[in-house]
């Protein structure tokens, strides 16, 4: 478990209470920009990054494990001499976020689920896809992800954008997705959600195909205490489609737990 030195961003004061937002897999730090005004504009000091294998994140030799994503973050608030944030996470960036309250409990302040899984099986599925991405690379599978993100009426009502998102996945590095597939694949966070101890907040999109709302409500149920929302339309990348219902729960999070 030997961390890289993700690529990352900050926005907001320097001196505001940080929040990091760690984000899907096949995304960049990019898919974070409906939060940052908001964010920011309510105080906070924002750290968006680079799951390795993708963006601009190293791109060591894989398969990865949640406990290496882990140890990327842990790496990088100490870069960043950030004690305790915030810690926002979609889908990949949620199963990290899981790991690090379970492994690392004393380095969050609260944490934020959106769109999830401690369990997303079966793992024969993310090593098919792991293989045809090493095979053909992550062009063919960007327009199926995308289908995965946003609803059927967001993707006929945004063409422009879907297609950034199709462009985001398939500039994906194939190791590194290949490679995060393995982690997810390989992830063993289930068990233990009822040692997390950080205040939590439990976010689900209804019309969501890749994590169900009931993966996020077994999620919720596990850890004391947590907090459960589920909100429509939106599917997968639901803090892209309903930008300002998730802005308005996480700051309503932060907020409860200052």
């Amino acid at each position: 478990m030997t961390a890289v030195a993700v690529d990352y961003a900050v926005d907001g004061p320097p001196d505001g209470p940080p929040v990091v937002l760690s984000g899907s897999l096949g995304s960049d730090l990019r898919m974070w920009e409906p939060q940052i005004a908001a964010l920011t504009g309510a105080g906070y000091r924002v750290v968006r990054y680079d799951h390795r294998g993708h963006g601009r994140s190293p791109v060591p030799t894989g398969p990865y494990s949640l406990a290496d994503l882990g140890a990327d973050v842990l790496a990088l608030l100490d870069r960043l001499d950030i004690r305790r944030p915030h810690f926002v996470g979609l889908s990949l960036g949620g199963m990290v976020g899981m790991w690090v309250a379970q492994y690392a409990p004393h380095r969050l302040h609260t944490l934020t689920l959106a769109c999830t899984s401690a369990e997303l099986g079966p793992p024969s599925g993310w090593a098919d896809r792991a293989a045809l991405v090493r095979a053909e690379g992550t062009q063919a599978i960007a327009v199926a992800a995308v289908q995965r993100w946003f609803t059927p009426q967001w993707r006929a009502a945004h063409p422009e954008r879907t297609r950034d998102y199709e462009s985001m996945v398939a500039a994906t590095p194939a190791e590194g997705y290949a490679s995060c597939c393995a982690a997810i694949e390989t992830m063993d966070i289930a068990a233990r959600l009822s040692t997390i101890s950080a205040p939590t907040l439990v976010i689900s999109g209804a019309d969501d195909p890749a994590t169900p709302p009931p993966h996020g409500q077994r999620i919720a149920d596990a850890i004391r205490p947590a907090r459960f929302e589920t909100i429509s339309p939106a599917a997968h990348l639901a803090n892209a489609e309903l930008p300002g219902t998730i802005n308005d729960l996480i700051l309503g999070h932060l907020k409860e737990n200052p």
